[in-house]
C-alpha cells in the first residue's frame, strides 16, 4: 500500500513449505495489495486512493528474489496509499469507484505510458460528496461486477451500463448509499 512493486519469477514458489514461503518483505504499516500474473512485458496500472494512478511497463522493474523489498512504483503523497493494481489489456476500460457510490469507466488508452515511481495522473476528480477511492477494476463490456457496504448492502451491475468518462471527471451515482460506504468492489467470476 506504499507504492512498492515487486517482480518474482513463479518458479521460485515453486516449493512451499506447509508454513507457507516468504513472498516479499514489508517494512513498518506496508501491506500487500495485489499479486498479479505477467508475462515480463505487460503494461501495469496503480492507483491510489486519492485518486492517482500510473501505468508504467514491467520491464521498468527488475526480477528479484522472494525476500526483496521491491521498487518504488508510485511515488506517493502525504496520506495517500495504494488500492488496487490491474495488468493492463487492451480494449478494456479502468473501472473506479469511490466510497459514497460514485463511479466511472476510462478508457484504457486515456492513461499514457510513464515512467515507474512517479506520482501518476488524475484517475478520477475527488470532491467531498464522493470520497475517497475504494478501487480500481479493469473491465470489458460483457463484466459484471459486484459493489458492497461496510453495512453488508450489495449491488450488482453491468460494466457496460456504467458510463465511460475521460479521467479527470467525477463520474456518476452507481449505488446509493444513504449514510454508508462502499468498502469493496469485484468483478463477478461465473
Amino acid at each position: 500500500k506504499n507504492g512498492t512493486v515487486k517482480k518474482t519469477a513463479l518458479t521460485a514458489y515453486s516449493n512451499p513449505r506447509g508454513k507457507g514461503i516468504i513472498a516479499i518483505s514489508l517494512e513498518g504499516n506496508d501491506e500487500l495489495i495485489a499479486v498479479r500474473k505477467t508475462i515480463g512485458n505487460n503494461d501495469l496500472i496503480i492507483g491510489t486512493r486519492n485518486g492517482l494512478s500510473i501505468k508504467f511497463n514491467e520491464e521498468d522493474v527488475r526480477d528479484m528474489g522472494r525476500t526483496a523489498k521491491g521498487v518504488r512504483g508510485i511515488r506517493l503523497v502525504k496520506d495517500d496509499e495504494v488500492v488496487a493494481a490491474e495488468v493492463a489489456e487492451e480494449k478494456t476500460a479502468i473501472l473506479t469507484v469511490v466510497e459514497n457510490g460514485f463511479g466511472k469507466r476510462t478508457k484504457i488508452e486515456d492513461y499514457q505510458l510513464q515512467g515507474r515511481g512517479g506520482k501518476g495522473v488524475i484517475s478520477i476528480k475527488l470532491t467531498d460528496k464522493g470520497g475517497k477511492v475504494v478501487g480500481l477494476l479493469q473491465v470489458r463490456d460483457e463484466d459484471e461486477v459486484v459493489m458492497i457496504t461496510g453495512a453488508g448492502k450489495l449491488i450488482r451491475t453491468a460494466a457496460a451500463d456504467i458510463s465511460v468518462h475521460g479521467r479527470n471527471t467525477q463520474g456518476v451515482t452507481l449505488m446509493n448509499v444513504a449514510d454508508e460506504k462502499i468498502v469493496s468492489i469485484a468483478k463477478v467470476v461465473e
